[in-house]
């Protein structure tokens, strides 16, 4: 018993050593992989690769739209507005008749004008019998000279107090067709200024209704003359080229920043700029067949007044600025490694700059996750799809130009 006691407590210390080392030799193996560098992973950033493309040259400008034709109606004739016509705010055509005065003042002139006449012509009649005869006996040397000179003097005065009456009762009748007050223009006719019973003066101010033509319309926009020299100089230089004469040019922004549904063509550009402001008026064509357009209403015109074709475009959030406001983006080199290179922009088209100087074909531009790079630092490229920099360019409406008439200033317009 004694023996094997003895035994036992010495194989208890050996177990006892060879766990401590095992421990040891654990804990080395964790200090060993704890002091190892872990190799770790380059940003990933999203990139555009640029590339020259024909991109529009676009401005949004402030703009009102203008009535294509407007028309006052007023009265040719002084008298009693016995009734009217028209529904308030309808469509009438050319001719209509809008209003009646009383005719019956103007049908006893034409009365009179018309007796007036038949006795002209009865001395006319008269006068010419007598210039007859005396011609006879004038022949037969039986009458004088001087009768014969007297009766055809009295037959050329009847002649023309025969012309006088005609005149008098042509004018009795046009002022009898003039009391039906009739619609100058095709167009949608407005409130009624007048109503029954109103007493309505020759060669008043008073308007009885205004009539505007709304389709298609015009909208009047102004551009500084700074913008307008330039960009006639790019055109001039070949930097920009001209837009086909068969593409729409301008669209409409609405209140809601959504684009009106038609597009529409600049006609001109007003030879004489505003004295108070520098700017000039460009009057734009519009299509409005559902009326969506109003007289006086304020918009926001994107016109398209030529391309530039080898334009590059970044989208806009790839721009960065300096501290004194310069313009630079983030550029990924061949070895996959950024560095800052400075631009110039011009304008924005469709949510993109464009770049000026600065950036070439092919070049790498870093649009996402410039918050995980600085200068040298190796990246992984994501390639980003963006949109088109410019919208397409549509074919004019046909019938627009068939509707629209020749271009006038504003001065022109029907009163």
């Amino acid at each position: 018993m004694t023996t094997t006691s003895h035994r036992v407590r010495r194989v208890w210390p050996a177990s006892l050593a060879a766990a401590s080392v095992m421990v040891a030799l654990s804990a080395c193996n964790q200090k060993q992989q704890a002091a190892a560098p872990v190799p770790t992973q380059p940003p990933e950033v999203s990139v555009v690769t640029v590339r020259e493309q024909p991109i529009p040259y676009v401005r949004d400008l402030p703009g009102r739209v203008a009535p294509l034709r407007i028309a006052e109606v007023r009265s040719r004739v002084s008298g009693l507005v016995v009734k009217r016509t028209f529904e308030q705010g309808s469509l009438v055509k050319e001719g209509d008749i809008l209003y009646k005065i009383d005719p019956a003042p103007f049908e006893a002139e034409l009365a009179s004008a018309e007796a007036a006449l038949a006795r002209t012509e009865a001395a006319q009649v008269l006068a010419g019998q007598q210039a007859d005869r005396l011609e006879q006996l004038l022949s037969r040397q039986t009458a004088s000279q001087a009768q014969y000179d007297s009766a055809y003097a009295s037959l050329k005065q009847a002649q023309a107090e025969v012309a006088g009456a005609k005149a008098t009762r042509d004018r009795a009748k046009l002022n009898l067709n003039y009391t039906d007050v009739r619609a100058p223009i095709s167009g949608r006719i407005g409130r009624a200024l007048l109503t029954e019973g109103t007493l309505v003066e020759q060669g008043a101010t008073a308007i009885l209704a205004t009539i505007q033509q709304l389709d298609p319309i015009y909208v009047d926009i102004t551009q500084s003359v700074g913008e307008l020299n330039k960009l006639r100089r790019d055109l001039a230089s070949g930097e920009l080229s001209r837009l086909s004469k068969d593409t729409a040019n301008a669209h409409l922004i609405m209140d809601d920043g959504s684009l009106y549904g038609s597009a529409g063509k600049v006609l001109f550009s007003d030879v004489t700029a505003d004295p108070s402001t520098g700017q000039v008026t460009l009057r734009v064509l519009f299509p409005n067949p559902h009326d969506e357009l109003f007289p006086g209403m304020y918009v926001r015109a994107r016109i398209k007044q030529g391309i530039d074709a080898d334009a590059i475009a970044v989208p806009q959030q790839a721009i960065q600025r300096t501290n004194d406001g310069k313009a630079e983006v983030w550029i990924v080199g061949k070895d996959d490694k950024v560095m800052l290179q400075p631009v110039e922009v011009g304008p924005v088209v469709d949510s993109n700059w464009i770049i000026r100087d600065g950036l070439k074909t092919g070049d790498r531009v870093v649009v996402e996750g410039v918050q995980k790079i600085s200068v040298g630092s190796a990246v992984k490229t994501v390639e980003l799809k963006v949109a088109s920099a410019h919208a397409e360019l549509k074919p004019i409406d046909t019938d627009l130009d068939d509707r629209a008439p020749s271009p006038q200033p504003a001065s022109a317009q029907v009163r």
